[in-house]
């Protein structure tokens, strides 16, 4: 999947075959413990 949407990407310049592309290549979310930083962060952010 991850060659795919790179080829489709280059061929086409479509952004959402690269953010496909490099969610492809990151690891599985545990526990969403990314999640949760993502949105301590915005929190951090608003304030």
């Amino acid at each position: 999947m991850r060659d795919f949407s790179w080829k489709y990407f280059a061929m086409t310049g479509d952004v959402d075959a690269y953010l496909l592309y490099k969610q492809a290549g990151e690891p599985p979310l545990n526990d969403g413990e990314l999640l949760m930083g993502e949105e301590k962060a915005y929190d951090e952010e608003a304030q």
